[in-house]
């Protein structure tokens, strides 16, 4: 029996990164068309699905607790996600969970959904609507556009290929079909996401497809320029650095994609470079962070590094503070090395001490907090156009090109109360510190 009249709901409790938010809209979407409501609590649902992450320990820990807790609050819970790969250890501690499947398994889920939560009356596909965008977990304003699925890499520390498999590109058709749709509907800033976005077509062997009648090649650059043509902001993440991404900086400086390259270095050591068997050289980011800059001056750069990987001497430690010295890098995450269950890294010899690698994350993130002040200042009296995420009693919350939702800085506009979410507006800087930037309103 359901716990509502009428059709029944689905809680929905979605976990990880932008990749697997994106998941959970395709499958709200679907439930949605079904004619299933979504549940704003627990107890309200007639199921619960939970879409769990297992790339670390820490979010492993974090997706057991969830399910726990939506066993205890409403008993019927449906696993999906990254750390479905797992059944048995989500088994292990929740046996009373009633399905578990993996990443991208869509059809699963629904399939489940009907199963534990069956409509009692006919559902007609006509009244019940769904927009033409689908169902998204984000603010109106923006959306996140996810290209390709899986990895071709075999970085030691990481477990995503066995969890979402090899590189799996969209058609560039589809892709640009979605982002229309996404502009259409009232998208200012398009995310672009994937877990190696630069390797983008590369399974596709960067085929033809068709767009608005005529002819796209899947292939990275290429699709941004046609993304670039909708009038939306752009931005890419996850861009791994091959040669081609060079490609990409002319765009930035036309206009057409924001300038703005997320892009995950991890280390600055040669030497744990190979151990982590990453695809690119330290000096050689040197030297194209030089070239990408004289090319478009206002790039703005963002990168991730590990501290305290399996091996990493204070030899390795101090290239990795020259890196980010001479990389004069605007935004930058720090992570400790967290040994994940399944990856190569574990087996390596000589394991950095906890003790050791907090140090070394707080001693490289003073350091950078004193770069992104620098860089941040260096905007003080220019003018820059932000996208309006809110609006407070001190004024509009809002970001530049140079800053990704949830993970960078924000613009404060200090006279913008009559401003309204997703507006764009030209900021006059007038304040900084290590992260945000304040400022009013200019013509």
């Amino acid at each position: 029996m359901n716990k509502s009249d009428g059709n029944p709901k689905v809680g929905f409790v979605s976990l990880g990164c932008p990749k697997a938010l994106v998941d959970s809209e395709r499958i709200l979407t679907q439930l949605r068309t079904d004619g299933y409501e979504i549940a704003p609590t627990y107890d309200g649902a007639d199921v619960v699905v939970v879409n769990t992450c297992g790339f670390i320990d820490s979010a492993r820990a974090e997706s057991l607790h969830a399910i726990g807790e939506a066993l205890n609050e409403n008993g019927r819970v449906i696993v999906t996600g990254c750390m479905g790969v797992d059944e048995k250890e989500i088994r292990e501690f929740h046996p009373s969970v009633l399905s578990v499947s993996g990443p991208q398994q869509y059809e699963q889920v629904v399939g489940a959904v009907h199963q534990y939560a069956p409509f009692e009356t006919d559902h007609d596909p006509f009244i019940d609507l769904v927009p033409p965008q689908g169902i998204k977990l984000t603010p109106r304003h923006y959306a996140y556009l996810k290209i390709s699925e899986g990895c071709n890499h075999k970085c030691t520390f990481c477990i995503i290929p066995s969890m979402r498999g090899k590189l799996d590109s969209r058609p560039a058709g589809d892709i640009l079909r979605e982002a229309e749709g996404l502009v259409d509907a009232g998208v200012k800033e398009l995310l672009v996401i994937s877990q190696d976005t630069s390797a983008y077509g590369a399974d596709l062997k960067y085929r033809l497809d068709f767009w608005g009648g005529r002819p796209v090649k899947s292939r990275i650059t290429e699709l941004a320029r046609e993304l670039g043509s909708l009038g939306a902001w752009v931005r890419l993440h996850y861009v791994y650095p091959y040669p081609h991404v060079d490609e990409l900086i002319p765009l930035m400086a036309e206009g057409l994609v924001l300038p703005y390259l997320d892009i995950p270095l991890q280390h600055g050591s040669p030497r744990i470079l190979k151990l982590m068997k990453r695809p690119a050289a330290a000096e050689n980011a040197l030297h194209r962070i030089k070239v990408w800059r004289e090319i478009c001056p206002d790039i703005t750069l963002r990168s991730t590094f590990i501290v305290g990987f399996p091996g990493e001497t204070e030899d390795d430690f101090e290239q990795l503070l020259d890196f980010i010295e001479e990389a004069q890098l605007d935004r930058v995450g720090c992570f400790q090395y967290s040994p994940v269950n399944g990856a190569r890294a574990n087996d390596l010899p000589d394991p950095v001490p906890a003790e050791v690698m907090a140090e070394r994350e707080r001693i490289f993130m003073e350091l950078q907090a004193k770069i992104s002040h620098k860089r941040l200042k260096a905007k003080t009296g220019s003018v820059q156009k932000v996208l309006v995420d809110g609006v407070d009693e001190h004024g509009a919350i809002a970001r530049s090109f140079a800053d990704a939702p949830e993970i960078d800085g924000q613009v404060y506009v200090l006279d913008g109360h009559q401003l309204k979410t997703g507006d764009l507006v030209n900021v006059r800087i007038t304040e900084s510190d290590e992260y945000d930037l304040s400022g009013l309103i200019s013509d």
